[in-house]
C-alpha cells in the first residue's frame, strides 16, 4: 500500500515490484496515495484511498507509492506547484537513478524536468544493483565498456523522457525535459562534441531530451552548430557573465543558421552554476581577511546570478530577437544549477529562494528540493534589487576578486570533476565485466 507521511525531515521515495516498460502504454502503473500517522490522528477512507491526518506533526510530505488498481492523485499541493504557476519558474530535479519510477511522486509534487551529469550516473550505477541484469546481458553479448555505459545511460534517459512527455506535450515543448551530457572527455573538442551530440540525440530519440554541452571555449561553436541542426541543448558549466553572453550568442547564431521555417521545437537552457561560485570566492575573501571582505561572504553567487538575469532580459529583446520570434523561436531559459548549499552555516534555500523569476528553471538535488518544499518562499526575487547586486559585484572587484579568474577556475574544476567521475565509472564497470567473464569461464 502507498502512503504519504508527515515527517520533520522530508523525503520522497517510490517502491514498486514491477519493472518499467517504456514501449507499452498499457504497462503504465496506476497509483493510489494514503496518509498515515501513529497517534492522535484523524482517518479518512474512500475506495482505494486512505487518509490519516496528524495535526501535531509538522513537516513536509514524504511520498511512497506502489502499484495498485484504480486511479489516484497527490493530495497536497506543494510549493513547487506555486513556484511554477505563480512565478513562472520550473522546478527540476538534479538526479537520476533506477528505478526511474522513483520520479513519479516527484512529478506529482510539482517537478517538471530532470538533469543528469557524469557524476550522477557514476553514483547511480556504481551503488545500485538495479543495473546488474542489463549490464550482464550487454557484457555477455560482447559489448565494450564504453558501449555498455551509454546503453545503461540511454535507457535511463529514455524511461525518464517517457514519464515527463505529458508535461512536454501539455506545454507545447516548453517544459518536461530530461538532460543527458556528452562525454566530458570532449570538453576541448569542438568537432567531437558536435558528432557526439548528433549521435546521442539520435540514440535517445525522444522529443523532450536535452543534450548537455559544456560552455567551454572550444564548445561554444559546437553549441551553435548543434542548435542549427535542430537539436535542443542544455548548455552546462557556466560560471561567468562573459561566458554566459557567448552562450546566448551561440544559441541565437544557431537559430539564425538553421534554415528552419519553424523554430518552435528547437529549445535550450543555459545552466548557470551558483553555489560553487561562493565556495571559491569565500575562500578568496577569507584570505583578504578585512571586515569588508568577510562581510561579502555568501553574496557573490546570487549577485552574479541577478546580473545574469539582467543580461538575459537584454539579449532576448530587440529587433534581432523579434525576427526570430516570428519564426517561432523560444527564449533560451536561464537554469540555476549547483543549488545545494556547500557551507552548512548558510540557509539551505540560499540558492533557490533569491533566484526566483519568470522563464527560468531551478534544478535541485535532494537536499535543496526537500528544503524548498518544506520551507521555501515563493516570490519574484531575482530582479527585486538589481542595484544591490551590481554594488556587490563591483565591491568584490574592488577588493581584488577577478571574475574572469573565478569563471575560468570553476570551469576547469567542473570539467575535471566530471572527467574523473566518468573515468572512475568506466574503470569500475571494466573491473566488474572482467569478474563476470571469469565467473562464466
Amino acid at each position: 500500500m502507498a502512503t504519504i507521511s508527515k515527517l520533520s525531515n522530508p523525503c520522497l521515495n517510490y517502491s514498486s515490484s514491477t519493472s518499467f516498460n517504456t514501449r507499452s502504454s498499457s504497462s503504465t502503473p496506476k497509483f493510489f496515495l494514503g496518509f498515515r500517522a501513529n497517534n492522535n490522528s484523524t482517518t479518512f477512507n474512500h475506495k482505494k484511498l486512505s487518509l490519516v491526518i496528524n495535526p501535531s506533526i509538522k513537516g513536509s510530505l514524504c511520498v511512497k507509492c506502489s502499484q495498485a488498481d484504480g486511479n489516484g492523485s497527490s493530495l497536497k499541493r506543494t510549493t513547487l506547484h506555486d513556484l511554477y504557476e505563480r512565478q513562472g519558474q520550473s522546478p527540476w530535479y538534479d538526479n537520476l537513478c533506477r528505478p526511474i519510477t522513483d520520479l513519479i511522486p516527484l512529478i506529482e509534487s510539482g517537478v517538471r524536468g530532470v538533469t543528469s551529469n557524469p557524476a550522477i550516473f557514476q553514483k547511480a550505477i556504481s551503488t545500485s544493483n538495479a543495473y546488474n541484469d542489463q549490464f550482464r546481458e550487454l557484457v555477455q553479448g560482447g559489448k565494450d565498456i564504453d558501449t555498455v555505459y551509454w546503453e545503461l545511460v540511454v535507457k535511463d534517459i529514455q524511461d525518464a523522457c517517457r514519464l515527463f512527455e505529458m508535461i512536454y506535450n501539455k506545454t507545447d515543448g516548453g517544459d518536461g525535459y530530461v538532460s543527458v551530457e556528452v562525454s566530458p572527455r570532449l570538453a576541448d573538442d569542438t568537432e567531437g562534441t558536435i558528432e557526439a551530440a548528433k549521435w546521442l540525440h539520435k540514440k535517445v530519440d525522444r522529443p523532450n531530451v536535452y543534450i548537455k554541452i559544456p560552455a567551454t571555449a572550444p564548445c561554444i561553436p559546437s553549441i551553435k552548430e548543434v542548435i542549427s541542426l535542430g537539436i535542443s541543448v542544455n548548455v552546462t558549466l557556466i560560471f561567468s557573465l562573459a561566458r554566459y553572453e557567448a552562450v546566448i550568442d551561440a544559441y541565437l547564431d544557431g537559430l539564425e543558421a538553421s534554415g528552419l521555417s519553424d523554430l518552435s521545437r528547437v529549445t535550450s537552457v543555459a545552466s548557470f552554476f551558483v553555489s560553487r561560485v561562493d565556495t571559491l570566492v569565500d575562500k578568496m575573501l577569507e584570505k583578504i581577511g578585512t571586515p569588508e571582505a568577510l562581510d561579502l561572504r555568501g553574496k557573490a553567487a546570487n549577485a552574479q546570478a541577478a546580473l545574469a538575469y539582467k543580461l538575459y532580459q537584454k539579449k532576448f529583446s530587440g529587433p534581432r530577437w523579434d525576427a526570430l520570434v516570428k519564426k517561432g523561436a523560444k527564449k533560451q531559459r536561464l537554469l540555476w544549477a549547483s543549488t545545494s548549499v556547500k557551507n552548512p552555516a548558510y540557509p539551505d534555500t540560499l540558492y533557490v529562494d533569491p533566484l526566483i523569476g519568470p522563464d527560468t528553471v531551478s534544478t535541485m538535488p535532494d537536499q535543496a528540493l526537500q528544503a524548498f518544499i518544506d520551507h521555501g518562499s515563493v516570490a519574484r526575487t531575482i530582479d527585486s534589487n538589481v542595484s544591490e547586486a551590481e554594488g556587490i559585484y563591483s565591491a568584490l572587484e574592488k577588493l581584488g576578486i577577478d571574475w574572469s579568474f573565478v569563471g575560468s577556475q570553476l570551469e576547469l574544476e567542473g570539467v575535471d570533476s566530471f572527467k574523473k567521475s566518468f573515468d572512475s565509472l568506466l574503470d569500475s564497470l571494466q573491473e566488474k565485466a572482467n569478474t563476470l567473464k571469469l565467473v562464466s569461464l
